[in-house]
């Protein structure tokens, strides 16, 4: 067996599962799972209706790059979302099966072991999939430790520099997982001027973008709370969408790594790869849909790389794919819901607890009274509420465990369920306190 594989360590969720194996959640509360980011809002129905009528695209193989049709669309919605040229569907763009495989795969194409000790650094917390890419693609894994007292601004003078002389790819996460942080334009053009420095490349994971705030934060934290229906806007969006659907305002968008570099003049996107995916935008996670885009020599190379790895997406989510992507009126509703349940939970909590509204995503990253894993741990046995210890999040470096003494609350259950964990969080934290 490759002998890399005993350097992964255990998943967070195993981690959990191992913690509260040790404990008897209290029957007397209905279960509440904060702890995966597993969207729970309704699935659109138009993009179902899509799916099955792409189903006579079962009785052919797909090719590895999809139609041209897909990728118009993801080109199409980049350019558009984030107001520069599209990106050029046959050379910049490629469909993949979700953001998560796509991360892991991207690392065993990208690094060279013909070079002494390659290094792929990761933001620290971070996506666990960094690390393991790194590992199974030969290479060592390096920490930015992301800081409150900091901004969670990646602070590269962790590293020294003979790390950054062996440094072949970075993974960045804008929004974050699991702080909410948004890369600004001086933060990346930093990053920019390290790859140039140095070689690597980027590996942008913004699977989150298109969760934030549209409005301005209100006195409670959050942004405005919606003042309509919501569930019953929700259940309108999941019809197909007339053509003369109304655009929604164009709100606090996160700015990306592609459009950060169009500022810069880096037309060219050179040693850049965004990595973005339906699951969270459109709430579907089960379709394992997403793509990269960016540096036309290195998504050839990733195209190669990926045939061989028979990794091409099925025809039939390949149509609900382009009707996820030609949509917006959805995904609004989507951010109204977000945006609701945010408001609640933070005015919930802030008598109790440091919460911070994140810049955007799903995520409430917050720091624990006690020990992070005796937080959730005696949450969930007093409570039934399950919330991830912020150290299973993170590894130590630079002495410490970034991670330590937060929790990672994700608000992705629907607003009556969230909001009755967010009570059980504030009535516990508070007999804690006391």
């Amino acid at each position: 067996m490759n002998p890399d594989l005993q350097k992964l360590q255990p998943y967070p969720f195993q981690k959990l599962a191992a913690l509260f194996g040790e404990v008897r959640p209290n029957p007397d509360y209905r279960p509440i799972s904060l702890s995966i980011g597993e969207p729970k809002h309704a699935t659109p129905q138009f993009i179902k209706d899509a799916l099955t009528a792409g189903l006579d695209g079962l009785a052919n193989y797909p090719t590895t790059a999809g139609s041209d049709a897909l990728r118009g669309a993801i080109a199409a919605w980049l350019g558009a979302r984030y107001d520069i040229p599209a990106p050029d569907a046959k050379t910049q763009v490629l469909p993949v099966n979700g953001s998560r495989e796509a991360l892991f795969a991207f690392a065993q194409a990208v690094i060279d072991r013909s070079r002494p000790d390659p290094v792929v650094v990761s933001p620290n917390p971070f996506y666990q999939i960094y690390e393991g890419a790194a590992l199974l693609a030969g290479a060592t894994p390096h920490f930015l430790n992301t800081l409150p007292e900091g901004g969670f601004v990646l602070d590269y003078a962790q590293l020294p520099e003979e790390v950054w002389q062996r440094t072949q790819l970075i993974y960045v996460c804008s929004p974050g997982n699991p702080n909410g942080h948004v890369m600004s334009q001086q933060e990346w053009n930093t990053l920019f001027e390290m790859s140039d420095r140095y070689g690597f490349v980027i590996a942008s994971d913004e699977c989150y973008s298109e969760i934030y705030f549209e409005d301005a934060p209100s006195e409670g934290g959050a942004g405005a709370p919606h003042s309509g229906d919501v569930t019953a806007e929700m259940d309108a969006a999941t019809a197909t969408p007339a053509l003369d659907t109304p655009q929604p305002a164009r709100g606090r968008k996160p700015l990306g790594a592609l459009q950060a570099a169009r500022q810069l003049g880096r037309n060219d996107y050179k040693n850049l790869v965004v990595f973005s995916s339906l699951s969270k935008r459109s709430n579907v996670p089960g379709m394992r849909s997403g793509f990269v885009a960016g540096d036309a020599t290195i998504i050839g190379k990733f195209t190669l790389y990926r045939t061989y790895h028979g990794c091409a997406m099925n025809p039939a989510i390949q149509a609900a794919t382009i009707a996820a992507w030609n949509d917006e009126s959805h995904v609004a509703v989507n951010r109204r819901l977000y945006a609701e349940k945010f408001a609640q939970v933070v005015e919930i909590l802030k008598p109790v607890l440091p919460v911070t509204l994140p810049d955007a995503g799903f995520y409430l990253w917050v720091r624990t009274p006690i020990a992070d894993t005796a937080f959730a741990q005696s949450l969930y046995r007093d409570y039934n509420v399950t919330v991830l210890p912020g150290s299973y999040l993170a590894r130590s470096a630079n002495g410490m465990n970034p991670g330590e003494n937060f929790v990672r609350l994700a608000l992705v259950a629907n607003t009556e369920e969230t909001v009755e964990a967010a009570r059980r969080i504030a009535e516990f934290s508070n007999k804690i306190q006391t």
